[in-house]
């Protein structure tokens, strides 16, 4: 059965939207504005990052054996396994994603949350790439 990517799709669209509008020209903006587009991007982060890593677990776990999807343990696991099975490409960076995404969610100060923002403007493409071959194999 074919799963309903559309959670997934506004998730990576919503921190899309909010990264493009950080970006944007930004010199019109007071610091106040400047933080919330800020908050704004580091909350899509957390929840694009949350909806892939489910998503990747629940397409292993339908497509799998039983066996080979109680062996993930932790989400290191699970993305290694999700770069043997194509569905990433390279498991590294999704090991920082995830860093980015505990430092964030335990404490906040003004350094951690520059680290988060830049991470999930690297964190978009491998996104958007995972979307695309999870359509692919979306059966």
């Amino acid at each position: 059965m074919p799963f309903d990517l559309t959670s997934l799709e506004k998730s990576i669209r919503a921190l899309e939207k909010s990264i493009a509008a950080a970006q944007s020209d930004n010199n019109a903006f007071n610091d106040d504005i400047k933080e919330t587009l800020r908050a704004g991007v580091i909350r899509n982060f957390e929840t694009a990052y949350e909806q892939c890593w489910k998503f990747i677990q629940r397409w292993i776990r339908e497509n799998r054996s039983p066996e080979e999807a109680d062996y993930l343990r932790t989400r290191k696991d699970l993305f290694r396994t999700a770069a043997r099975y194509g569905l990433i490409f390279d498991p590294e960076p999704w090991f920082d994603y995830g860093d980015a995404q505990n430092l964030i969610s335990h404490t906040y100060d003004e350094e951690q949350a520059d680290t988060v923002f830049q991470t999930a403007q690297r964190f978009l493409p491998h996104a958007s790439d995972l979307l695309i071959r999870l359509k692919e194999v979306n059966d």
